[in-house]
Formats: C-alpha cells, structure tokens, sequence
C-alpha cells in the first residue's frame, strides 16, 4: 500500500521575521511617498498649482455667468487650495507605482494561483477609478452644472467659494470612481464563493433598486445625472457578471485538471 506523495506547499521556507517584514513595509511606504513628492514637485513646476486649479474649475466656469468668477471666503484659500490639487494630482499620476509597491509587498506571502487572481484584480481597479473620476470630469460635470444654472435666478450672480467646490468635486469623484469598481466587487464576491453568477443574475431586480437609491444620494437633484450614472452602474454590473462567470468557468477548469 503505497501513501501518494503529499504536494509541497510553494511558500514552505519563505517566512522572515517579524521585524524585517517592518522593515519592508517602511521601505515600500517610503518609496510610494517619494514618487507621490517626485511628481508633485514637477507638477510644481509645471504647469503649477493654479493652472491645476483651473482646469479643475473649468467644468463650471465654463456654465457661470458672464463675468463671474468663483471666490475665497478664507484669507489662505488662494495658496491652501491649489497646494490640495497638486497633491491629489500627483497621488492619481503616482497611483501605479504605489499600488506596485503594495503588491511588492503583499505578492511573496500569496500563492502562485493568488498571484494570478490578485494582480489582475489590481490593474483593473485603478483603471477603473480613474476611468470613473475622466467621465465624472469629462461628462458629468457639464450635465450637473448646466442644469444647475438653469434653475439659478436672474437676480443671483453666481459666485461658488473655491474650497466648497473641492469638496463638492473630491465627493463626486470618490462616487463615480467607486461606482466603476463594481464590477471588481461582483468578480470577488464570486470567487470568495459567497455569490454565483446565478445568484447574481437572479438579484439583478433588488441591486437596480439598491443602485437607484445610491444615485439619488451621491448626485445633484438632477434627473439626467442621475439616469447617467445609474445606467452606467447597471452596465457595470452586467458586466461584471459575466467577468466573474468567466474567472469561475477557468477556476473550474484548473481544478478539475489537478484532480
């Protein structure tokens, strides 16, 4: 009666001590604060911290009245402001170089199947964020604040404060980015076993009704922005079903050649 062999575990001999994996994650937070510095300081210099702002503002400058500009209530808003872009800019330039670090970090603790699952998953996500934060920036922002001035009255010169419509942006674009991640979450939610694509299809009905009421929270009182991003949403969902589908058909496949 022969016993099979029993299968190497991969990371068998690869643990380090405590200390040193400390050691690590400083250097790894180290380097992905430096590139965020890096950027920064050639952002700094060009285009510069105000023309940042600018094209920041542009979406709603360009639907405010003629001669109307946007205003600083606080005496260090002009300087605080633009220096708060800057660095947001350069975090979303450094984004793929801190989340490589990350993996850097993360990547000799998971096994090789994990590897091919969690890289991905990475890549796809940033992607998908900044894909999320351009149509926010590049197609929302129009329909909301053209609408907004539609219902502006003759008698009230428009004259929004600087640090609110940060505020007002940094949100937006934290909700649209976020909403692009869905179909990420659908395809962990699979994988995690925790959903089917069955499952998921079969829900479609109470997840519209769950992401209508999201939109109606994180957008302005505007019906097309909201019809806009529960569309997208939607689409998003369906594909992310058929994503996790496809990464449950290869998981099935690797396991059924392995037996």
């Amino acid at each position: 009666m022969s016993n099979a062999p029993e299968q190497e575990d991969e990371l068998a001999g690869t643990e380090q001590p405590f200390v040193q994996h400390l050691m690590e994650l400083r250097d790894r937070l180290v380097k992905a604060l430096l590139s965020v510095g890096v950027v920064a300081l050639i952002l700094a210099v060009y285009p510069g911290p105000a023309h940042l702002y600018d094209l920041l503002a542009a979406p709603l400058v360009a639907y405010l009245p003629k001669g109307a500009t946007l205003i600083a209530t606080n005496v260090v808003s002009p300087f605080v402001v633009p220096i708060k872009i800057l660095f947001m800019a350069a975090f979303l330039i450094a984004l793929p170089y801190v989340l490589y670090q990350i993996w850097a970090f993360v990547a000799p603790g998971l096994y090789s199947h994990e590897r091919r699952l969690v890289l991905p998953l990475v890549v796809s996500s940033t992607v998908l964020f900044l894909a999320g934060v351009a149509f926010c920036y590049f197609f929302v922002f129009g329909k909301v604040f053209a609408f907004i001035q539609t219902f502006a009255p003759k008698s009230i010169t428009a004259a929004p404060d600087i640090e609110e419509y940060l505020s007002f942006v940094l949100g937006m674009f934290l909700a649209f980015g976020l909403a692009f991640e869905v179909p990420v979450a659908v395809i962990l939610l699979v994988r995690m076993g925790i959903v089917t694509p069955a499952q998921l299809r079969q829900y479609r009905g109470y997840f519209w009704v769950a992401a209508a009421v999201g939109t109606a929270l994180v957008t302005p009182p505007d019906a097309g922005s909201m019809m806009i991003l529960l569309g997208v949403v939607g689409g998003l969902y369906e594909v992310g079903i058929l994503a996790a589908q496809a990464f449950a058909g290869r998981g099935d496949q690797k396991e059924s050649s392995t037996t």
